[in-house]
């Protein structure tokens, strides 16, 4: 598939970060929301992107971050109202992502009928590993990702309990925000979230892949 920009580099470029909430039925449960019948969307801007070597910033305003391990896949060919049948044919490849969640503040933002941006967009909460080819994933709903924070497992799923597939969300996504290339698609977290604090190691990884490691650091604020 033939693109005017390096697609392995997507973080550096691409427009936007669409998440998939609740995409696991163990998650939904262990956080006590209802198990959805279509996907559940949110956003996040490119500036959520961090790569190793950088550390995950607690924001400023939280005090209960949590992790959420994903699969993310990178959009390599443009597209709006595509079929599911196709809906791999846009897809380049995969990364592995977190992302981090400001628990409390997302817990407020429901209670008040807000929407997620405080608890999801923030600089720094979304880390993802380097750009993985479909060759070297030949299946991805066949691979288990994994988190540990301080060497301890906190998270551990395989993507075939995804309740909504990869061409599924691809084809409900585009009939909704038209897709371009270097578009993350993060495809939902399994159950295991909770929280770091300052200091902390996260350690995630796809099974037989790759792995990346993050620093949580508190944020600096200018005042």
């Amino acid at each position: 598939m033939a693109s005017s920009k390096n697609l392995t580099m997507f973080w550096e470029w691409g427009r936007k970060i669409i998440c998939v909430g609740r995409n696991y039925a163990e998650h939904a449960t262990e956080l006590k929301n209802a198990i959805p019948t279509e996907p559940v969307l949110f956003l996040k801007p490119p500036s959520a992107y961090v790569k190793e070597g950088a550390p995950v910033l607690v924001p400023y305003y939280s005090n209960n971050l949590h992790h959420e391990v994903e699969l993310g896949v990178v959009i390599g060919k443009q597209g709006v109202s595509i079929s599911q049948k196709a809906a791999m044919d846009h897809v380049e490849g995969y990364a592995l992502c977190l992302d981090m969640t400001a628990r409390d503040m997302q817990d407020e933002c429901k209670k008040k009928g807000m929407p997620w941006t405080l608890a999801k967009a923030f600089n720094t909460s979304c880390p993802v590993s380097d750009f993985i080819s479909k060759e070297r994933i030949p299946d991805p709903h066949n691979l288990k990702i994994w988190l540990k924070v301080n060497d301890q497992l906190r998270q551990e799923g395989h993507t075939s309990s995804m309740i909504f597939s990869i061409p599924f969300l691809v084809s409900y996504i585009s009939n909704i925000i038209a897709l371009e290339e270097g578009d993350l698609i993060l495809t939902g977290t399994p159950k295991g979230v909770a929280a770091v604090k300052e200091h902390d190691e996260i350690h995630a990884g796809i099974d037989g892949i790759l792995s990346m490691k993050f620093t949580v650091q508190k944020q600096k604020t200018s005042n």
